[in-house]
């Protein structure tokens, strides 16, 4: 298999499950910093034109953080990446759509790129920061709530913590005070030592100026 990411993107997540399920896979980076997303050979893979994506073996392609995660945990049992029950996988896909599709794309999306949104217009740009910023707040202190004193976030390590730790460094880095639970769970899972591949994978695969 061949995962397409990018250092400090959230794709660093799909890494890091990958890792942990112990599936044989290479790393592509696609240079976002200089929109390799955007070009021809990029996107006659994924016409999405983003990342992460991967590109099982049997040359088909899965898009979208949640999917992807979903299928490593499932084509990967062994691994126990989700819950054993109904119940337990819903609340995993739960917590992961609202991680991604909430507090990732309406909150930590304006923080660090409002110009992608409002180009040269500085000032509703702040507008723009400040109302991200108090989405992932709202989203923060809802995912505290949910950690409570476990773990993490369902009391096993599951898909929907690999989505916990991308958003948590996001929001560290973006200046954003994380709960003190949460800040706990974040180095408890980057101290897991998939995570703990993947960040120095990251780190060596890096583009550089």
């Amino acid at each position: 298999m061949k995962l397409f990411d990018f250092p400090g993107s959230c794709s660093i997540g799909i890494h890091a499950i990958l890792e942990e399920s112990g599936a044989s896979y290479e790393i592509e980076i696609v240079d976002l910093a200089s929109f390799a997303q955007l070009s021809d050979g990029y996107k006659s893979i994924n016409p999405k034109g983003k990342v992460p994506a991967l590109l099982r073996d049997d040359g088909t392609l899965l898009t979208e953080f949640p999917a992807i995660a979903f299928w490593v945990a499932k084509a990967f049992p062994k691994a126990v990446l989700i819950g054993a029950t109904l119940e337990e996988e819903t609340r995993a896909l739960e917590l992961l759509d609202y991680i991604v599709g909430s507090v990732h794309m309406r909150g930590i999306t304006f923080v660090i790129m409002p110009m992608k949104f409002l180009p040269g217009d500085e000032k509703h740009q702040e507008t723009l920061r400040v109302f991200g910023r108090n989405q992932v707040k709202i989203g923060l202190e809802n995912l505290s709530e949910t950690l409570g004193d476990k773990p993490y976030l369902l009391g096993n390590f599951s898909i929907a913590d690999a989505g916990l730790f991308y958003l948590l460094r996001m929001a560290r880095e973006s200046g954003i005070d994380l709960p003190e639970n949460l800040a706990a769970c974040l180095a408890r899972i980057s101290n897991r030592p998939a995570f703990a591949m993947a960040l120095s994978r990251f780190e060596a695969l890096r583009p550089r100026p």
